[in-house]
């Protein structure tokens, strides 16, 4: 099945499309791929005839309409104004999602289904993830390019002609960290944790169907031309068991894969083709992947680090990455790696709703397991020797010996996050850095980015620092981080709320116009609408289920150490479950604030609740241990 065709490369002519689809009759399907505010990718199955008849109305976007009820667009496409529209999008690859569970009687191939991406038009408006990722490069683009023309020659890019730059490409990739396991299995929390700390799993050798697994998978993704560099172990997970028949059993650990850069809007859509092969392919070998962020608690989470490249091309052809200085070995980086690094961190607060959008990604980013929880770089201890420190929230990765390959690496993001918003603020803030850093020299960006809290700068704000060479988790307490590098927020309230926090860095990511009020509103709304809803319907009924399985334990001998004990723990658990006439326990009363609308109420009580439940599960785990 080497011929099987699986990409129809970007700005192919139509003709030369239907010629490729007329060739291979085994892709029966095609699927118009848009994407949500909440990151969902629309999904059905057009037979081939109808597209390859009306291929005008399908670029046209009169040919599928979706509804407000089938996507993630609240505030906007509502049950009383729900047509939306979904022009194909021909600037990308279009990719060929194939069944290997369902084989084409003629061909005897397996079949396929052409995933097109598509934008969504509502009212005239494009309002959907892609769309706002396109039209913001668009803008920051046309304003890199007039900056350029005005400032012919900045600093660290002095062998660079701005007059001379014809275009601006935005690369970008993302790392996808997953969980693996077998299907039904338990994880044994406590044994995992061991093999974590002692390091035990990163990197090893893979086994049985797990390494078929991923074998298979790193191959199929080269099929799609995405230019694989590695699949490995990851920090978390356990020795697997072998059964009778000989096959692997009690699989659980942790991988990740990694492919090359490509332009922005395209990187995004290749991590939406990876997860769903990965998923499809481990599935076939019988094992379960898990993409979220913080699937065990107390045990390592999924990440996806999220690379930001900008580069010009010169009028002559050649490339030139903006962020890499002329002397590598004398400077970091160029006044535009600087402005770029400088208007992330100073923006954050407003970008950070994008990135950690849901419970689950905030059990993520809390300190341990080298969690990006402080708003702070490192840039290595001298230009001359590249070094890395996994403890911060964006990191510069550099090679003194290829400029091409500076870039910024976001350490926040995790395989859910809607990586078209995010990068749509994360360049939106970098143009606003770039725009201040052409007035400056290297040096001088240099020294504000390194500054102490309580110096006053040209850009930063004076009270806090943005750049730490060492362990941010290790060589500070939690009282200096937050001092130095603001406080994290603890819940999604608390995130989405920094977006009225901070109405000038919430300007800053909407300047572009296609994240606009109405874009960002809408996202808040859906963020806090399955924040609230998984409290209600999951969180909340899970914990009440720990707490009811805190059980006494009935012993002979009972000394007074398990007397107290009980005690603390029965009272825990009256706080947290029982109610009374005259008290509601916190279960009820983050209930009632979810449903009344008290977010602010809600969010406090999340975090208690969360402190509590911990509380409860180290107390009970020190009582049923001295229990004989």
């Amino acid at each position: 099945m080497d011929d099987l065709l699986y990409v129809i490369p970007a700005n192919t002519p139509k003709d030369k499309i239907a010629s490729m689809l007329k060739s291979h009759p085994e892709i029966k399907f095609v699927s118009l791929v848009g994407i949500d505010l909440a990151g969902n990718d629309t999904d059905e199955k057009i037979p081939m005839r109808i597209f390859l008849k009306d291929m005008d109305e399908f670029y046209a976007g009169t040919a599928v309409q979706t509804d407000g009820s089938s996507v993630v667009l609240p505030g906007i496409a509502t049950l009383n104004n729900a047509k939306v529209d979904m022009p194909i999008d021909p600037s990308v690859n279009w990719f060929v999602d194939y069944n290997y569970e369902h084989y084409d009687e003629e061909t005897e191939r397996p079949v396929g289904t052409l995933r097109i991406p598509a934008f969504l038009i509502h009212e005239g408006k494009r309002v959907d993830s892609r769309a706002v990722l396109a039209d913001t490069l668009e803008f920051v683009k046309k304003e890199l390019l007039a900056l350029l023309k005005k400032h012919p020659k900045l600093s660290g890019l002095e062998h660079v002609n701005g007059a001379e730059v014809a275009d601006v490409k935005f690369t970008s990739a993302t790392e996808l960290e997953f969980w693996v396991k077998t299907p039904l299995e338990e994880a044994d929390i406590a044994e995992m944790s061991a093999s974590q700390v002692m390091q035990e799993q990163y990197w090893q050798r893979t086994r049985g169907a797990v390494r078929t697994a991923l074998e298979q998978s790193v191959l199929l993704v080269d099929k799609y031309g995405l230019k694989m560099e590695m699949g490995h172990k990851e920090v978390g997970g356990l020795k697997g068991h072998i059964n009778e028949s000989g096959a692997m059993s009690h699989v659980c650990e942790q991988l990740e894969i990694d492919w090359q850069f490509a332009d922005a809007l395209q990187a995004a859509d290749n991590e939406l083709l990876i997860r769903t092969l990965v998923k499809e392919v481990f599935r076939e070998n019988g094992l379960e992947v898990n993409f979220k962020a913080k699937p065990m608690i107390g045990l390592a989470g999924n990440g996806e680090h999220t690379h930001i490249g900008m580069a010009a091309v010169m009028k002559d052809g050649s490339i030139v990455n903006l962020f890499a200085p002329k002397e590598m070995k004398k400077d970091f980086l160029s006044a535009v790696g600087y402005g770029a690094i400088m208007g992330l961190l100073k923006n954050y607060e407003a970008i950070n709703p994008l990135v950690s959008a849901t419970n689950d990604s905030l059990n993520r980013l809390k300190p341990g397991f080298e969690a990006p929880v402080c708003i702070v770089t490192s840039l290595g201890n001298t230009p001359e020797i590249p070094s890395r420190n996994r403890t911060i929230l964006a990191g510069l990765v550099r090679d003194a010996q290829n400029p091409l390959a500076t870039r910024f690496e976001l350490r926040a993001c995790n395989p859910y996050t809607n990586t078209y918003l995010v990068l749509a603020a994360v360049y939106s803030a970098v143009l606003d850095g770039v725009k201040m850093a052409a007035e400056h020299t290297t040096k001088e960006l240099l020294a504000e980015l390194s500054k102490k809290p309580g110096e006053k700068g040209f850009y930063l704000e004076t009270d806090r620092a943005y750049r730490s060479e060492q362990d941010v988790f290790e060589d500070y307490t939690a009282e200096e981080r937050d001092r130095m590098f603001g406080a994290p927020p603890a819940t999604v309230w608390e995130n989405m709320e920094n977006l009225n926090n901070y109405p000038e860095k919430k300007a800053v990511i909407t300047a572009g116009g296609a994240l606009d009020e109405k874009i960002l509103n809408a996202f808040v709304e859906g963020a806090l609408l399955r924040w609230k809803t998984e409290l209600v319907s999951r969180i909340i009924p899970e914990n009440r289920a720990i707490v009811r399985s805190a059980q006494e334990i009935v012993s002979d001998f009972v000394t007074d150490q398990d007397a107290y004990n009980w005690t603390k723990i029965s009272g825990i658990r009256s706080y947290l479950a029982k109610d009374s006439i005259d008290e509601k326990s916190l279960f009820t009363l983050l209930t009632n604030a979810l449903m009344g609308g008290d977010y602010a109420t809600a969010s406090g009580l999340q975090v208690e609740m969360y402190d509590k439940i911990e509380e409860l599960k180290s107390l009970y785990d020190a009582y049923s241990k001295n229990m004989i």
